[in-house]
């Protein structure tokens, strides 16, 4: 009766997999795996055909120690460079995974503008890749918040999403409320660092509740893509101000010369 009962328990866990694996291979024989980008055929989900693959530029040393911007000479992993010399920034270190073109840019805007949230694991992979210490042991994350009015058109943010996949993956706590968006600031389009710095005026505040978790703390910004770098100037002053030992940046993507791109936010 025994070796009966585990036959059956046997044959129902194969049957249990073969119909698991038989419903996978139905699923991709209905709508079969494709790149994110090109909407190109892809050996299996979460991946980029070999196209779109060559069309990211990583962002590899030599690098900004604070900026995490690409330098024309290595000068060593502790090297500034001459802009961040001369304006120091509000915030202590910042990395992306891609510069801001090609398919860089192309999974941004499907992310962000393509309701594409699912997409946020698959991309997390690569920022925390780049990370290069921006994660230190005691960091917690905290997403660049959107105003209630973009969040309801949106219907997600998609620096949250990021922001969930990183936790999955690394384990590093989200502060997801830390920072409200109390301005609805129009759109970031077109305007120069000037610009943007003045339309992001009184555009956050510190949420009463999170001033005790700020205190004290690493923080790390995260974006999908940090363009001239007024919001995570904002937010790393706001931040400071409310008593964050450092703030650190994270993000998928950067764009390398920001007062020639046009970005939409």
């Amino acid at each position: 009766a025994l070796m009966a009962g585990n036959m059956a328990f046997v044959l129902e866990k194969t049957k249990t997999i073969f119909s698991a694996t038989q419903w996978g291979f139905m699923a991709d024989m209905l709508v079969p795996p494709a790149c994110p980008v090109c909407h190109g055929d892809v050996a299996q989900d979460d991946g980029l055909c070999l196209t779109c693959w060559q069309g990211l530029t990583f962002l590899r040393p030599p690098l900004c120690a604070v900026s995490g911007m690409p330098m024309a000479v290595d000068l060593g992993a502790d090297a500034v460079s001459l802009p961040v010399q001369i304006n120091p920034l509000p915030y202590d270190r910042a990395r992306a995974a891609f510069a801001y073109k090609g398919s860089a840019a192309a999974l941004v805007k499907r992310l962000k503008f393509g309701d594409r949230p699912e997409l946020a694991p698959f991309l997390a992979r690569f920022m925390l890749a780049a990370e290069d210490g921006v994660l230190s042991k005691d960091a917690v994350l905290l997403p660049v918040p959107l105003h209630r009015r973009r969040l309801f058109l949106r219907r997600f943010n998609q620096a949250a999403e990021l922001c969930r996949a990183l936790h999955q993956m690394s384990g590093h706590a989200v502060l997801f409320e830390a920072v409200v968006r109390v301005k609805h600031t129009r759109q970031q389009i077109g305007l120069t660092r000037a610009g943007r710095k003045r339309n992001l005026a009184g555009a956050f505040r510190v949420a009463d509740k999170a001033r005790a978790q700020i205190k004290g703390r690493t923080l790390v910004l995260v974006d999908d893509v940090l363009t001239t770098g007024a919001t995570v100037e904002a937010l790393a002053r706001l931040l400071k101000r409310a008593g964050a030992a450092r703030v650190h940046v994270l993000t998928l993507a950067r764009v390398v010369m920001p007062e020639q791109v046009t970005i939409f936010e």
